[in-house]
């Protein structure tokens, strides 16, 4: 039997990813919870496994020759973990680079603009009291994740999944979809939701999507907890040895 494979993780659209691929695919699992809020990212012993001090990350007990391997950045597991389980990630080359295409446009554009969207919406005002000084930056990367939102919206006209069967590319743009926190009208998408819908309907995504919800705080609100959670998540240092 296989070693359960380590998660290192914690509730955000990036950690949901795998936690959801990994239910998906049937893969053991144990997880390393990364509370990203108390700065533990920034960890010797996590940044040995991910140099970026960004979660998620994975340790394989049993990668390839039987060695462990780790690995950081979402992308590169999600293609790992497809291979492994050869699940939802296509081993012909036209399959396959039908995936990759999506898997890299989520995370080169959908998830760094969304996530722009959600700073300005929901963190910038906690931050700054001017309103004007966070303006353009709402307007910005609110009107660039509509675009992108009508990138996938064009894309699922004449199918139900963005690489044709589901695949690790729904399970890595699904989670960034969040139009109540990006300022997105889904009636403007209509195909979008029903995807959105469909995909969120799986067991192995909501349960994936649950793990450690509870966990999950709000850096976007008042107090000093979030204010402390702040400071760590948007004023970081480069890592000092």
């Amino acid at each position: 039997m296989s070693r359960p494979i380590e998660l290192w993780y914690w509730p955000t659209p990036n950690g949901w990813k795998i936690s959801i691929a990994l239910e998906e695919m049937g893969l053991p699992y144990v997880v390393r919870p990364v509370n990203i809020g108390a700065g533990e990212q920034f960890s010797p012993e996590f940044q040995a496994i991910s140099p970026n001090g960004r979660m998620p990350a994975i340790i394989d007990p049993d990668g390839p020759g039987g060695e462990p391997l780790s690995i950081f950045e979402s992308g590169a597991i999600l293609q790992y973990l497809g291979v492994k389980s050869g699940q939802f990630y296509p081993s012909d080359p036209r399959g396959k680079v039908e995936v990759d295409q999506w898997l890299f446009w989520q995370v080169g554009g959908l998830g760094p603009m969304a996530g722009q969207t959600h700073h300005f919406r929901q963190y910038a005002p906690a931050m700054i009291h001017d309103q004007r000084q966070i303006a353009y930056g709402v307007r910005r990367y609110t009107n660039e994740t509509h675009r992108l939102y009508g990138v996938m919206e064009q894309r699922l006209r004449d199918r139900d999944y963005l690489a044709g069967e589901y695949s690790i590319a729904d399970m890595t743009a699904w989670p960034w979809v969040l139009p109540g926190l990006q300022g997105q009208n889904m009636e403007d998408f209509p195909k979008l939701a029903a995807w959105l819908e469909r995909v969120g309907a799986r067991p192995a995504v909501r349960k994936g999507r649950a793990l450690l919800e509870e966990l999950r705080g709000n850096a976007g609100g008042s107090g000093k907890d979030a204010e402390a959670a702040r400071r760590i998540l948007f004023g970081q240092r480069a890592h000092k040895t």
